[in-house]
């Protein structure tokens, strides 16, 4: 994203489809069973998972992003985002007779939205310097409920991974350099998300960095593959919502949230009569992760896009 500018008066509209998904709990870099995550939640510190664990996790994201060219070196553009997040759960033994049953939870709607301009820095023959220069409205709901951890008696917070945006603003500035052959392009870009301050539920989510490189190679005009590799940065949230109690489950725990992530993506793109596909494939191949947390098995993201 936010990799390329275009010419003044301009439009490029696309919606894009994202999916990740994610399976088993991790504890650093050790994949750990179910019944070994409510084990470890025991002893932990915090204490946690004593209701409930999670064993796995959809989180799909539908995108619609607008750009207009403003001049030749600068480019508005916005995200509308509306998430959609599914978790399976195991019950825990605070659950009494209901331990070691199952339930699955679901919210979506609307996300954060981003405005942001690209400004390009430098520009020859061979190489672009653009900055990004973003930040995103705090849209997303934060604060919902639902009765079906409980069996339907008990309101319950969703936890923090389940929740449609971050409750602040935040910045997110970036920086791209890209490097053109005949026959293909090299790209670096660094992307941020720093939230601003708390949220009225009192706090804060993850400042994110997160490092891509990028090759991608023409196979014809209207053909090209591409490979990927990005490290991704998160520390633990800021602050407490009182409204979610970190023995109850590790989706709660705020120094639970953290950690370091390497993902590879594998792609093609294909240019069909104005209209630009893309289809990319990235499986995690490296995870280190603070506390206990669902690990990140790969995700997958899609994407149709015109410029007029």
């Amino acid at each position: 994203m936010g990799d390329h500018i275009h010419a003044p008066g301009d439009w490029m509209v696309e919606y894009k489809y994202m999916n990740m998904y994610m399976e088993d709990n991790r504890i650093g870099s050790q994949t750990v069973s179910d019944a070994a995550a409510i084990t470890y939640g025991a002893t932990s510190d915090p204490v946690t998972n004593r209701m409930a664990t999670p064993t796995q996790m959809t989180h799909e994201m539908h995108m619609l992003h607008i750009m207009r060219g403003m001049t030749e070196n600068i480019t508005i553009y916005t995200m509308i985002m509306l998430p959609s997040v599914t978790m399976d759960h195991l019950r825990g033994p605070a659950a009494g007779p209901a331990a070691g049953t199952e339930f699955t939870t679901h919210n979506s709607g609307f996300g954060d939205t981003t405005l942001g301009a690209l400004m390009r820095l430098y520009t020859d023959e061979n190489d672009d310097w653009i900055l990004n220069l973003a930040g995103s409205i705090p849209t997303g709901d934060i604060f919902r409920t639902t009765t079906i951890p409980s069996g339907g008696t008990t309101s319950q917070a969703f936890p923090y991974p389940m929740r449609l945006g971050s409750g602040t603003f935040n910045a997110r500035p970036g920086l791209t350099w890209k490097h053109y052959w005949e026959f293909g392009s090299f790209g670096t870009q660094l992307q941020t998300d720093l939230p601003i301050g708390r949220n009225y539920r009192n706090y804060s989510v993850s400042d994110e960095f997160r490092l891509n490189h990028w090759y991608s190679h023409l196979i014809t005009d209207h053909l090209s593959t591409s490979l990927r590799v990005e490290n991704l940065w998160r520390n633990n949230y800021g602050g407490e919502d009182p409204m979610t109690p970190d023995m109850g489950i590790s989706t709660n725990v705020e120094s639970f949230r953290g950690g370091y992530w390497l993902n590879l993506g594998i792609g093609g793109a294909a240019l069909i009569n104005g209209h630009l596909l893309n289809v990319e494939f990235v499986p995690t191949l490296y995870q280190d992760l603070d506390g206990i947390q669902l690990e990140t098995d790969w995700s997958m993201v899609a994407s149709w896009s015109k410029s007029y």
